[in-house]
């Protein structure tokens, strides 16, 4: 490159002929005494080699010769300085190239080299041509670097050794030679030009600033070499690095114009660093919301902790996006999980605090939570050393009093944990492939609308994604993947998770599960869950199945809809409730199950797909809406679709209201139940009470608590066999179960009727 302020003859000095007056002895600066008049030196108009040259004596250590003009240097531009000089008589001096390197004040610029090596001349009238390169960047064949702080220079000869001898100097000549550290890319600013030095200690971020400034669009060039940054440096045009960058964990490089992993894996040559780096850029700037791994690999050897990449936020709520790449655990003891035994005691008054825990240090934070009365999916949101105490995820539904907890650390490829708040963020068409070694997501302690999107989750070792507070607000997860690493396993052995909730509103939506011990536990409420398929079986005949979908609110809620259940089932729990018994809340209430698939072979025969399961007693049916399904079993029937688990207490089955289970097929299944139930019975003996027993239409232990009607199938005969036209009353919830209704004629009567019976009070 060539600038016109410094091409051509506006860089060259004026000659001797001239006058003497513009040639200093000293360091070219103004006030300095000059060659007009000096007692040592003279001009010659007429060299034989020369024409007009100066000639001068030599009689100081080191006699000095400087064009007093200010010659502009100008970061990216190299100058040649090349001066012919011959030795007439006397001793023979040496002679070298140099400069003063002035500042935009005039003052020098310090620790600098301001001369060329030098040459010895060896006879007289020998012309020698000596020369030097001045220019900012430390590149080959620079003679004198004098960074971006010089701004013109004082450019001539030295001559050095004895005293005593006379040399003629040519006029000098100073020319632009940039374009031969150019190369043959002249569209490149090179940021060695403006100072750079790819040592790895020197401080590199101004010079990177320069480059960015000078650049105007042009491709910058970071060239072979390790170039520190201390500080945030942006980039707004192209840059191409052949060597690399290194900076402090909270300096910020943003590649406004190559904001892509692969250009920030070209920068720090290291794929983890530069994901984590690229990450930091992505929450410090408004010019992008979407960080692309265009389709790049990191090989990842320990947790990312995103938070610690950003230091300084802990909280953040714009919208942004990481997309497009794959995070693969390598190999590396990093991923073992921790664990801590510890005593603790807890209190259903504090429903979420542990307090008096021995050795509360060591509790890691992210920690699952496991100890009698503990339900499933607690973990360690938040611990106070000084106070002892560990601020849990849920509350415990049967641990008052003092016990020791254990607290297994998962380690997950990507670790939100550390931010407060993280709001807004999207993963998108991501692999996080755990290879059994590591867990996949952690998400923040708070936050609304994580988005997981068109991505898979494979071979997680213990959880796909952990909420450890409510980071999962109105959480989305939209056609992922999550493949399980225990396919192989009997449903028994497996422990991984795919996912948990505790906040509400979340979202999950056509996704696909394989063979986890559980596909996903919803602690919250208002969750949709729509168009999956979750599978869990194994080749066991008559084989165990674990729970497909936890719903650990009472009342959820929660729609359930076009989802594909295979060897599984849906249970509905209140293992995090810290009182458990039913007092005056909603109970179990506000589901819908509507339109899904549910399927299973080779189960045991009391086998259900649909488990309610109250850890305390006095709860009741409220709001149940089961529509639309499709049971079925191969290989083997299964007794009925629903079940009530009485591990920790039975419903208070009297008490429901409002459930409706109709529209449903049955194929493999025995009972075949709804509700409200149609009992088509048929009375073959004559007699005025008529006892119908409900308890293979009525699901889930129904009791016979309502009767919508009772339609006669025919006539209604006496004994002569003569049809009787009066209305008969009904007696609900008959029997020592209650599940029989009783129909009472005012005579003794036979025939057939369809009764329309409730398990609901209504």
């Amino acid at each position: 490159m060539s600038n016109a302020t410094i091409n051509g003859a506006a860089l060259m000095p004026a000659p001797y002929a001239d006058g003497l007056d513009v040639y200093s002895r000293g360091n070219g600066t103004p006030g300095t005494d000059t060659y007009q008049s000096a007692p040592n030196a003279a001009f010659v108009p007429a060299d034989q080699d020369f024409g007009g040259a100066l000639e001068i004596f030599k009689s100081e250590t080191v006699t000095r010769l400087r064009f007093m003009g200010q010659t502009p240097l100008e970061p990216g531009c190299y100058l040649r300085i090349t001066a012919r000089v011959k030795a007439v008589s006397g001793t023979l001096p040496l002679v070298r190239i140099a400069g003063y390197p002035a500042q935009g004040n005039g003052s020098v610029v310090p620790d600098v080299l301001q001369n060329a090596p030098p040459i010895q001349l060896t006879s007289y009238g020998e012309v020698v041509e000596i020369s030097a390169i001045v220019g900012a960047g430390a590149r080959d064949g620079v003679d004198m670097v004098w960074g971006t702080d010089a701004v013109y220079g004082h450019f001539g000869i030295d001559l050095s050794g004895p005293n005593g001898g006379i040399v003629r100097v040519d006029d000098l000549v100073i020319e632009d030679v940039t374009a031969a550290f150019r190369g043959e890319v002249l569209a490149t600013v090179d940021v060695v030009d403006y100072g750079a030095i790819g040592d790895g200690t020197t401080d590199n971020t101004a010079a990177f600033e320069a480059a960015n400034i000078a650049a105007e669009g042009r491709t910058i060039l970071v060239p072979d070499g390790v170039f520190r940054l201390n500080g945030d440096v942006t980039i707004d045009t192209d840059i191409r690095f052949v060597g690399h960058v290194t900076m402090p964990t909270a300096a910020v490089l943003l590649l406004r114009c190559n904001f892509d992993l692969p250009n920030y894996i070209d920068a720090f040559e290291d794929e983890e660093l530069a994901f984590l780096k690229a990450f930091q850029a992505l929450l410090n700037n408004s010019d992008h919301e979407t960080l692309d791994l265009k389709g790049r690999k990191v090989n990842v050897t320990a947790p990312l902790d995103m938070q610690a990449a950003v230091p300084d936020r802990t909280s953040y709520a714009t919208r942004r996006v990481v997309r497009g790449g794959q995070l693969e655990a390598a190999n590396s003891a990093a991923w073992d999980t921790e664990e801590v035994t510890s005593q603790a005691t807890y209190s259903p008054g504090d429903a979420r605090t542990l307090s008096n825990v021995t050795n509360v240090a060591n509790v890691p934070v992210g920690a699952l939570v496991e100890g009698t009365g503990v339900g499933r999916e607690v973990y360690v949101r938040a611990k106070n050393v000084a106070l002892q105490e560990v601020t849990l995820s849920a509350p415990l539904f049967d641990a008052a009093g003092t016990q020791n907890f254990t607290f297994r650390k998962f380690q997950y490829l990507i670790d939100f944990s550390g931010f407060t708040q993280l709001g807004k963020f999207v993963m998108a068409d991501m692999e996080f492939q755990c290879n059994d070694r590591c867990s996949g997501i952690m998400l923040a302690q708070t936050g609304s609308t994580f988005h997981v999107r068109d991505s898979f989750i494979s071979r997680p070792a213990d959880r796909g994604i952990t909420s450890i507070g409510t980071g999962c607000q109105g959480m989305f997860i939209d056609r992922c993947q999550f493949l399980s690493a225990e396919d192989a396993l009997p449903v028994a052995n497996r422990r991984t998770i795919g996912f948990n909730t505790n906040a509400n509103d979340v979202k999950v939506r056509d996704n696909r599960a394989t063979r986890f011990r559980h596909f996903g536990l919803l602690a919250g409420a208002n969750n949709l869950i729509l168009g999956n398929h979750f599978f869990q079986g194994d080749a066991i005949a008559g084989g165990i199945r674990s729970a497909g979908l936890i719903l650990c609110a009472q009342h959820t809620s929660s729609i359930v809809s076009g989802n594909y259940v295979d060897n599984c089932f849906i249970e509905w729990t209140n293992e995090q409730d810290p009182a458990p018994e039913f007092n005056t809340e909603f109970s179990f209430s506000a589901l819908s199950i509507t339109d899904n698939v549910f399927l299973s072979g080779d189960v045991a025969p009391w086998f259900s797909y649909l488990v309610v399961k109250p850890h305390g007693v006095g709860h009741f049916l409220s709001g149940v809406l089961i529509t639309g399904n499709r049971f079925r079993s191969i290989n083997g029937t299964i007794d009925r679709v629903d079940r009530v688990d009485t591990t920790f207490a039975d419903l208070d089955i009297a008490r429901c209201k409002n459930v409706v289970m109709t529209g449903n097929s049955y194929h493999g299944v025995t009972a075949q139940v709804e509700t409200p139930a149609h009992i088509e019975f048929t009375q073959n003996t004559e007699s005025n009470a008529w006892q119908i027993d409900a308890s293979d239409y009525l699901p889930f232990g129904g009791q016979a608590l309502k009767v919508d009607s009772i339609t006669p199938m025919g006539g209604i005969r006496n004994a002569n066999n003569v049809r009787q036209y009066d209305m008969p009353y009904v007696d609900v919830a008959r029997g020592a179960d209650r599940r029989s209704i009783q129909v009472v004629w005012p005579s003794d009567v036979r025939g057939s009727v369809m009764a329309v019976v409730r398990m609901d009070a209504r």
